[in-house]
């Protein structure tokens, strides 16, 4: 099996880890801080997804990170979170933003996602990572992750995990 690689930033990385954790295809997620070549190269929170390109595609991957974040808003905490697709190859960078492009017809307002190149990777700490998962009843999971897993459930319920797929990652 081919495994694939893309990191993504916008939102809360408890939260983006959680909407991925979630996705059918989805072998593995990172959770931390990323940092891309060139301008602007600080880091902001984000995630590494390994996929399965057979099982899930790129542009769903990208298509469910624009609709489960404010991909449309220049917020003030825009350096923490910066609204990216982060690619490891040429061809993912083409690919990255042709996609974007195409997606943007799914909104009203301007898309602010933009693809990066993909410099460095700082993992947040073992404590929270699969947050989520290990938390569901937590407040900030119910006022902020649940929404978004919401959004998921409604609008690309047939990109996510079964409930036994779910229960492998409550361990």
């Amino acid at each position: 099996m081919e495994i694939k690689k893309v990191a993504l930033g916008g939102g809360c990385h408890w939260c983006t880890e959680a909407v991925f954790l979630s996705l059918r295809g989805v072998i593995k997620v990172e959770q931390g801080f990323v940092s891309q070549k060139g301008e602007q190269s600080s880091f902001s929170e984000a995630i590494i997804v390994r996929y399965d390109p057979v099982a899930i595609s790129m542009k769903d991957l990208i298509e469910v990170h624009l609709h489960t974040h404010q991909s449309t808003s220049e917020h003030s905490f825009r350096h923490k979170y910066r609204s990216a697709v982060y690619v490891f190859s040429k061809n993912d960078f083409n690919e990255s933003n042709q996609i974007l492009k195409a997606l943007q017809i799914d909104f009203k307002k301007k898309l602010i996602t933009r693809t990066y190149y993909f410099e460095a990777f700082k993992p947040s700490d073992e404590q929270f990572h699969n947050y989520y998962y290990s938390n569901p009843e937590k407040p900030f999971c119910k006022s902020y992750i649940d929404p978004k897993l919401k959004v998921l459930m409604n609008r690309y319920s047939r990109f996510m995990k079964t409930a036994t797929d779910t229960d492998i990652l409550l361990g």
